[in-house]
């Protein structure tokens, strides 16, 4: 379907149109479960999260919301990479703190690293510590690597989404990378 017909469909939504959640979902399921693949590629067997699983919780996270405020497709994949960015590092936090006894217990590096496919050198807990770190002093690379990394968004809609130049988008995903590369491997 043409971005106009999910455009009509996030504005109604955030208008309080609840029927327009029924005729949206079928319109974004597949970029949704292509998105939850990407991060969950790599998995460890018999990891508990599937790709179906965390499409439809980011899903139901985004149109439980009173205003989503998504202005276009691309905008609308964006949220849903930051939601299943959330719903990733909570499962990580769950499970990590399952397997020491509970929330009090002190919660190892290397516990972590097999939650969701990142490269053994990193783990998803500890790149959302460097995220928010970068975030302090650099917000706008943070929703960019949030829109390339988590929700799969090309130079050209994360440009699009946030009203600047693809060539802006360029260096500030060159930049949060090198950062993130220099945070995670020390």
């Amino acid at each position: 379907m043409p971005d106009e017909t999910i455009r009509d469909l996030l504005q109604r939504l955030d208008e309080g149109d609840r029927g327009a959640n029924e005729r949206l979902y079928p319109l974004v399921y597949d970029e949704l479960r292509r998105m939850a693949r990407g991060q969950l590629r790599g998995e460890r067997a018999g990891h508990t999260l599937q790709a179906t699983a965390l499409a439809n919780e980011a899903y139901l996270r985004l149109v439980g919301q009173e205003k989503m405020g998504a202005r276009s497709r691309a905008h609308f994949l964006a949220i849903a990479g930051q939601a299943m960015r959330r719903i990733l590092i909570d499962y990580a936090r769950k499970r990590a703190s399952e397997k020491r006894g509970g929330k009090d217990q002190r919660v190892d590096f290397e516990d972590v690293l097999d939650v969701a496919g990142v490269e053994p050198s990193t783990g998803w807990l500890s790149l959302e510590d460097a995220l928010k770190r970068l975030e302090t002093e650099h917000p706008e690379k943070v929703r960019v690597v949030e829109m390339r990394f988590f929700a799969g968004l090309t130079h050209e809609e994360i440009a699009e989404v946030m009203g600047v130049s693809v060539r802006t988008i360029e260096r500030s995903w060159a930049f949060a990378r090198a950062w993130l590369y220099r945070e995670l491997s020390d």
